[in-house]
């Protein structure tokens, strides 16, 4: 035991704690890539996705004088600062088709490969744009408590989810390790809503209040689809031999599924224009135009002061 004041013997417990913390480190794992270079940063992931959602939504996530004539200047800034900032983070994480425990890697092909993916990405930003702007008039017309797109864009944490997946989604599209899975797991525990970068969603997607949703990384949904709170797109199996097939459900067009529902399986089709009630639990398909819900329940009222009365 150290004695309270005592810094020399303070020092040497340090050194000892130090010594047996390094030798854990000696089989590499949970590791940052020892001798070699780092994995990204998720601080700078989390940077990333900021810079990039004022791309989408100038104004809206900083304090900045938006004119005309300087327009270009803002927005060619930020593209630039996200070109450096992905090439970096990138970079790192291509070395993850490495073996970590070895720092013999030709890096300087890395970052070739970084830049190349980093420019395509970001020449995806348009495409995103229009498709998240799209998620926001799904959101103004879905709920009846949105007063206006800017209430929407400041507020709804649907949104910021979809707007971070739609981005990771295309860097996963891309192969690129680790940093689409970043992007999703910030926004996880950001907003409680968890989707998978592999996930394919289509137009106008709408999710109302969110906290508890899941979307597993097979996942398709359709165009105009709607889920709430709770809602889980999953797997019947979480078998690691069945990680390269499908196994999470698909969601044609115009579908909407209430709170607490749990929709699992590859196989597993929900119809177009179809209904999915709260609380339902399915693992088969459901044809189109279909309405789905549980049986209500029995409820038991009972009125104590009635009752008081009746024994008196």
């Amino acid at each position: 035991m150290v004695e309270p004041g005592n810094k020399r013997d303070m020092i040497r417990e340090i050194e000892r704690i130090s010594t047996e913390i390094i030798s854990t480190l000696r089989d590499k794992e949970g590791c940052n890539h020892l001798n070699g270079p780092n994995l990204p940063s998720r601080q700078s992931v989390i940077d990333i996705i900021a810079t990039l959602e004022s791309i989408i939504f100038p104004g809206f996530q900083e304090d900045e004088a938006l004119e005309d004539e300087y327009l270009s200047f803002n927005i060619g800034g930020k593209l630039l600062r996200s070109a450096q900032d992905l090439i970096s983070e990138i970079s790192k994480s291509l070395n993850c088709r490495q073996d970590p425990c070895r720092n013999d890697g030709d890096y300087e092909l890395n970052d070739a490969e970084a830049s190349v993916l980093a420019l395509r990405f970001l020449s995806k930003i348009p495409e995103i744009r229009e498709m998240v702007m799209k998620d926001v008039t799904a959101a103004l017309k879905g709920d009846p408590a949105a007063r206006s797109r800017e209430e929407v864009i400041l507020s709804y944490p649907g949104l910021e989810a979809i707007t971070v997946h739609r981005m990771a989604h295309e860097l996963y599209m891309m192969n690129v390790p680790l940093i689409p899975r970043m992007m999703n797991e910030h926004i996880h525990r950001k907003t409680g809503i968890d989707i998978h970068p592999g996930a394919t969603i289509g137009e106008s997607f709408f999710i109302d209040h969110g906290t508890g949703v899941v979307i597993g990384e097979t996942t398709c949904i359709g165009k105009n689809c709607k889920v709430y709170q709770g809602v889980t797109l999953g797997a019947l199996s979480v078998k690691k031999e069945e990680a390269n097939k499908k196994r999470h459900p698909t969601l044609e067009d115009n579908v909407t599924i209430y709170a607490g529902a749990t929709i699992l399986g590859g196989n597993t089709v929900i119809g177009k224009n179809t209904v999915i009630g709260g609380n339902v639990w399915i693992t088969s398909s459901i044809p189109e135009d279909s309405l789905v819900y549980n049986r209500p329940a029995e409820y038991i009222l009972k009125n104590r002061y009635a009752s008081q009365n009746s024994d008196s």
